[in-house]
């Protein structure tokens, strides 16, 4: 399919922090998507958490899973869209590279403890963090560190960033102080994850009893689907039946971003991408999708996330990072030599760079390893 006018062009990118020959039998964007593919940091979302504990169950999602459930989703918002379909895998699948272990848990005790024992390292958001993964922290290359991806990659991996941050980042912070957009294709990623994460923590939460279907058909996005599919199939077993459900949920949701993103691209007329960056935000769901989603969003925060069972689980998580931290930095010997650093600042910020590459596995049987005395 043919490029449109204001996708990100491969033969026009930005380039990378270390010049590199072009790529051969691929595009600069497909050998972004590969490196990504092929990391460490990519690996071991594997045993990293979305709303579950790694160890809890084999189906409930992992960051990984996530990853390419997003990709998929991304892929095909790009596709119709006349996206850079391979630039929109490749931001897919490295948006959470950064991200701690115990999820959203986890990336919140390390910031209030960067906050709290060392504050000049400036917290821990793990946006940033993938950032600073495929720019530093990944060890594969002869010639550069990171994995020197091109920079329209780079700013679609930046979703968020404070202005005293965006600063520090020179050209790929830019955005952030002069309040413009990033590519279309990075804007259809970030909404991806959202459609992502959104409806499969509804199957997750299904799926281990958390949440209830007598509970979801007060929002009416799930109500509308799933009485669809009953009247179809009156006699679908329960599994099926939620599956079918969130498999239409999120067929609405792409046609509806597709539309109206492709309705206010031809009301703003950008000619590139440059002119995609320089107008305002152009996907975006409709109105009135946008407030089921938020409704759903909604729900799921009171009941999913806030579960007493989520919040208990959420709790040892907090305390493990804590504990983790607390002993490296009252004693950096405790780290292993790639981890120890002269300064606190660069102390504290490769204990975090630490912390944040573990799995929850490893987190736990570290924690273990530290405090138990059997």
């Amino acid at each position: 399919m043919a490029l449109a006018p204001y996708a990100c062009d491969p033969e026009r990118s930005r380039g990378r922090l270390h010049a590199e020959a072009p790529p051969v039998n691929r595009t600069q964007f497909q050998r972004d998507r590969d490196r990504i593919i092929h990391c460490n940091a990519f690996r071991l979302l594997e045993y990293k958490t979305q709303v579950f504990i790694n160890h809890e169950g084999d189906l409930f999602r992992t960051r990984l899973t996530h990853s390419i459930e997003v990709a998929q989703i991304a892929r095909t918002l790009a596709r119709n869209l006349g996206l850079h379909e391979d630039l929109t895998e490749a931001i897919s699948l490295a948006h959470d590279l950064g991200h701690t272990p115990f999820g959203h848990a986890g990336q919140d005790e390390l910031n209030a403890c960067m906050r709290e024992m060392a504050p000049a390292a400036g917290g821990f958001e793990h946006n940033l963090q993938s950032l600073r993964v495929v720019d530093e922290l990944e060890e594969r290359y002869a010639a550069f560190n990171g994995l020197n991806l091109c920079f329209e990659t780079r700013e679609g991996i930046l979703k968020h960033c404070s202005a005293s941050h965006a600063r520090e980042l020179g050209e790929i912070g830019r955005r952030f102080l002069e309040r413009s957009q990033p590519s279309l294709e990075a804007q259809i990623a970030n909404l991806a994850d959202e459609i992502a994460y959104n409806n499969h923590d509804v199957d997750d939460g299904l799926r281990s009893g958390l949440i209830r279907i007598e509970q979801l058909m007060r929002i009416e996005i799930f109500a509308v689907h799933h009485a669809a599919v009953m009247r179809k199939y009156p006699n679908l077993e329960r599994q099926r039946a939620i599956s079918e459900t969130i498999r239409a949920m999120i067929n609405t949701l792409i046609v509806d971003l597709t539309e109206t993103t492709r309705a206010n691209i031809e009301s703003a007329r950008p000619g590139s991408a440059d002119e995609v960056r320089a107008a305002g935000p152009l996907a975006a769901f409709s109105e009135p999708m946008r407030a089921q989603t938020d409704a759903l969003k909604r729900f799921l925060l009171a009941n999913l996330y806030r579960h007493s069972r989520v919040m208990r689980m959420t709790t040892k998580a907090r305390r493990i990072v804590r504990d983790l931290f607390t002993a490296f930095i009252d004693d950096p010997r405790l780290l292993k030599d790639e981890y120890r650093r002269d300064g606190d600042v660069e102390q504290a910020r490769a204990i975090a760079d630490y912390i944040a590459g573990m799995t929850d596995r490893y987190a736990i049987r570290e924690h273990r390893e530290l405090f138990r005395m059997d």
